[in-house]
């Protein structure tokens, strides 16, 4: 048996004390085993059931999951604690300090007039801080780790600070009519060599999406959301495919595009 007490109540050195018992000679076998490689893809699952618990509204499913993103903070400090690099207290140090130095205008004699002047405070210390000196190292810095489309919002953003943008929604939608048109003959070309003709559409595709989130960026709308809701509603809208279909005794693989398409309009009057 390991050295455990039960309490009625936790806190986070009760957290960061079961993590040591876990990956401890007493402890499970498979956490000991992990790396920050191995669980590389869990944070970013467990960042993701945070959103969709905020999404719902659910405080205690936002709760449980927010822990689990504590764990995984908690759990990436003890493995580079076991080789000596560093542990949860230097996380912690390096976010208290970084909070300060970026709040000039809590900790400091910095005077600013609302939330977008804080934000621009900000993004002032974090250039001097990661030595960007070129509106390109910012890009760069925008990790590659992102989902696309919220990557590309940032990079766009961050182009259209310095000015390099267009002045209304409408250039964006003239922009994004026009790479539509250059996908469409990407997709009519009479390049012979298929891989090379899969690779052109591919970069005409890319530029169409690059465009929708540049869209999106007017109009102020999360592009990841907007794509989420979407997929949302065609799950729905399939669903009421599959009932019609039960209702008329046919299987979905027997029927006609024509018969699918009828009942998907139908699904579209339901609300």
């Amino acid at each position: 048996m390991v050295d455990f007490v039960s309490k009625s109540s936790y806190g986070v050195d009760d957290l960061i004390n079961l993590m040591k018992i876990l990956r401890g000679p007493k402890g499970c076998p498979w956490d000991r085993e992990q790396t920050h490689e191995s669980i590389r893809r869990n944070m970013l699952e467990e960042a993701f059931e945070v959103v969709e618990a905020i999404d719902e509204r659910n405080d205690d499913l936002l709760i449980e999951e927010l822990g689990d993103v504590l764990m995984q903070v908690i759990f990436h400090s003890d493995i580079a604690e076991s080789s000596e690099r560093f542990n949860f207290n230097d996380v912690a140090d390096a976010t208290c300090k970084k909070l300060i130095r970026r709040h000039p205008h809590v900790f400091g004699d910095v005077q600013v007039k609302d939330g977008d002047e804080s934000l621009l405070v900000w993004d002032d210390i974090k250039r001097q801080e990661k030595k960007h000196k070129t509106v390109t190292d910012a890009m760069n810095s925008v990790a590659q780790s992102l989902p696309a489309l919220w990557r590309a919002e940032k990079i766009q953003g961050k182009a259209a600070k310095v000015g390099f943008d267009w002045p209304d929604h409408t250039g964006a939608m003239s922009s994004l009519n026009s790479e539509v048109n250059e996908l469409e003959n990407a997709i009519a070309s009479d390049i012979s060599a298929a891989a090379d003709k899969e690779s052109f559409i591919e970069e005409e595709l890319g530029d169409v999406l690059f465009s929708i989130v540049n869209v999106a960026r007017f109009f102020e709308i999360d592009p990841e959301r907007a794509l989420t809701s979407a997929t949302d509603k065609f799950v729905t809208r399939f669903n009421f495919i599959e009932q019609m279909a039960k209702e008329k005794g046919k299987e979905l693989t027997d029927m006609s595009l024509d018969e699918l398409e009828e009942f998907y309009q139908l699904s579209k009057l339901e609300r």
